[in-house]
């Protein structure tokens, strides 16, 4: 009978080697990344879709499905795997304080207007010296 040859082997065992560290290990090292930003979503991220879509997640409807808003009372539902990327993350809610804020954060105050503001000054020119685009001779 015949001996097996090593050196007849090898070729195939280098390109496989290189095959899997260049092709494969990088696309199993995506998908897990992919699959921990998936599971770590919360209420309030700021994300896209596959679609291109980009909106806040206003609920999480289940383990394969969050609501999105994409604008004023505009919301949807979309599956968790379709979401691409996380624009925007949210706090992570503190646990031991229970429904009142932070002892160092600061109370959001609404923006105030000034009454003045509001009515700006529009001067107009009468009709006799607006600009005709016309060259004056």
């Amino acid at each position: 009978m015949g001996s097996f040859d090593v050196m007849a082997v090898l070729p195939f065992v280098l390109i496989f080697g290189v095959f899997y560290f260049l092709i494969v290990r990088p696309q199993q090292q995506k998908m897990k990344k992919h699959q921990h930003m998936l599971t770590n979503l919360r209420r309030g991220d700021r994300v896209v879709t596959s679609g291109g879509l980009i909106g806040t997640i206003s609920k999480i409807v289940s383990d394969s499905e969050v609501q999105l808003e994409l604008a004023d009372d505009i919301r949807v539902r979309q599956l968790r795997s379709m979401i691409t990327d996380v624009l925007a993350k949210t706090d992570p809610i503190d646990t031991s304080s229970k429904g009142s804020q932070p002892s160092n954060a600061t109370p959001v105050s609404p923006i105030v207007r000034k009454a003045d503001s509001s009515k700006s000054k529009i001067t107009r020119k009468s009709a006799a010296n607006r600009p005709t685009g016309k060259a004056k001779v």
